[in-house]
């Protein structure tokens, strides 16, 4: 039974307002009542769960979610309802600036900084709680170095240089912070996480089996997501080939997680498990909903809004994440499962005996009968990291630190095999067998373009590869980003890597420099 939401829900309203670089620091004695006893640590530990950028993940009405942002600005995702919510169309056409996006970007900046803020105060404040045992401070140490982590690794990989803050504000002098090498906010990222990894004390077992609350798994899998970017653009340091290796094997090594299975028939699929599951070893952290307390909106954005269901509880539906054609043509239309229709994604539903043709691709993951029928409320959970992105990450990283080894080709063959279900394993690993480091790595991309649809990675792979999959019927090619043309005619400049910082947060802050090209 998920219990997190309800302990977190009592300390938001102090912690909303510590709206770093943008408003005045948390009064210290409204803190300290936090801090008189282990629950209240706790308590105020769990905001973590849901402020700074894993909120970015829920979806917020017509602008979908700030992490679909990334699949916008690939152009190889679309919003319906961008006519209402400019910013998905100023993502596609490459037209955001500074000023016509300042007050989204705001939100991203102040958020995560909010998140930053109240970690650092928690690392701070945790060892002097009375009564908290060491291991009970440390575990809290370590989901709050996970958080602050998570958080500057948004920060970088959207802003890249941003200021670095590592202790509680204790006047106004620090809301006028300048940025920081881009190098210095990474290493303080590994080194949170290789804290909460190797001293945190935290929990080897599955996120839902922990009481959805931080493990060694979760630390691990962020940890091998931020070595394998540092790896690529714009460090480009090699050397972390080898520590996502290593980190990605901490998670596989320990035996607690594994692939969903797939059943005898398509609707007992492992992509159907993932739909209607919160419960299982597949998932490694995710975001938590409890309908009667948070809903998530999800179901109400499973289906293109002119089409209306017989029964359908929700006045309004909408389509923020329709995959195109450029994007579809990725899967292997003959042997790909997830690309079948009601996998994870769908474009058409019986329904009452009567068929629903949409015209076009929506995320059958958000598709919930209770919710759409039943309730109006939706509570599956979304996923943010996941086994087969660890497997990914591990068969990526081994090629290129290790070569093209049997571990690296077993890796890749898990993800692949689940998805090509009528093809036999030894099949898909004679096709690897043989390959060089780098005609490898093409294969890990592609599958991480298939598998990690709904899990938005499409950007930061562009980010860090600095190229962009160009595909027919499962045949995809990389070119460099850098002067192609994406599907909505915009060309890629260098600067568009990077959002530009809000124009309103310059002004707040005069010690910000603004990135290059804006």
């Amino acid at each position: 039974m998920k219990k997190l939401i309800i302990m977190i829900t009592g300390c938001l309203i102090l912690v909303a307002c510590s709206d770093f670089l943008e408003e005045t620091p948390l009064d210290e004695k409204s803190v300290d009542q936090f801090f008189q006893s282990p629950e209240e640590t706790e308590s105020f530990v769990n905001t973590l769960y849901r402020s700074g950028a894993p909120e970015f993940y829920s979806l917020d009405g017509f602008r979908g979610s700030i992490s679909m942002m990334g699949g916008y600005i690939s152009g190889l995702f679309d919003n319906e309802a961008k006519g209402e919510s400019i910013e998905p169309l100023l993502a596609q056409e490459l037209s955001f600036t500074a000023v016509n996006m300042a007050e989204y970007l705001d939100l991203w900046w102040s958020d995560t900084y909010s998140a930053i803020s109240t970690a650092n105060i928690a690392i701070q404040r945790i060892p002097q709680t009375e009564g908290l045992s060491e291991t009970g401070a440390n575990r809290l140490l370590a989901e709050a170095r996970f958080f602050r982590a998570f958080n500057y690794f948004f920060l970088v990989r959207n802003f890249g240089d941003v200021p670095l803050i590592t202790e509680p504000l204790s006047g106004l002098g620090g809301i006028f912070a300048e940025k920081d090498d881009i190098e210095l906010v990474y290493n303080q990222i590994v080194s949170d996480l290789n804290w909460a990894i190797d001293q945190g004390g935290l929990a080897t077992t599955p996120y839902h089996m922990n009481g959805f609350r931080v493990t060694q798994g979760a630390a691990a899998s962020l940890l091998a997501d931020v070595s394998l970017q540092m790896a690529g653009y714009p460090l480009q340091k090699a050397e972390n080939y080898a520590s996502a290796a290593n980190a990605a094997r901490v998670v596989i090594n320990g035996g607690e997680h594994q692939l969903i299975e797939n059943g005898v028939t398509p609707e007992e699929s492992a992509y159907n498990v993932m739909r209607q599951s919160d419960f299982e070893k597949e998932y490694i952290y995710s975001i938590e909903f409890v309908a009667d307390l948070v809903s998530n909106s999800a179901p109400a954005r499973s289906l293109p809004g002119f089409i209306r269901l017989p029964g359908m509880l929700y006045p309004r539906t909408l389509n923020p994440y329709e995959p195109l054609d450029e994007y579809v043509q990725i899967f292997d239309p003959n042997k790909d499962l997830r690309i079948q229709n009601q996998q994870t994604f769908f474009y058409s539903i019986e329904v009452g005996g009567e068929n629903f043709q949409f015209g076009e691709y929506a995320p059958y993951l958000f598709y919930d009968e209770e919710a759409i029928f039943e309730t109006a409320r939706g509570d599956k959970d979304i996923r943010v990291y996941r086994y087969p992105e660890v497997l990914l990450i591990a068969a990526e990283a081994i090629a290129r630190s290790e070569g093209v080894t049997s571990e690296a080709i077993s890796y890749l063959t898990d993800v692949r095999s689940r998805a090509y279900w009528q093809t036999d394993r030894s099949e898909i690993e004679s096709d690897l067998n043989g390959l060089s480091p780098d005609a490898f790595v093409e294969e890990v991309w592609k599958e991480r373009y298939r598998e990690l649809a709904m899990d938005y990675r499409v950007w930061s792979d562009i980010q860090r590869t600095r190229l962009y999959p160009v595909a027919s019927q499962g045949e995809v090619d990389f070119v460099n980003v850098i002067g192609h043309t994406n599907p909505w005619g915009a060309t890629y400049q260098e600067f568009h890597l990077l959002w530009p910082i809000s124009d309103n947060e310059l002004q707040r802050n005069p010690n910000l420099v603004q990135n290059p090209g804006y």
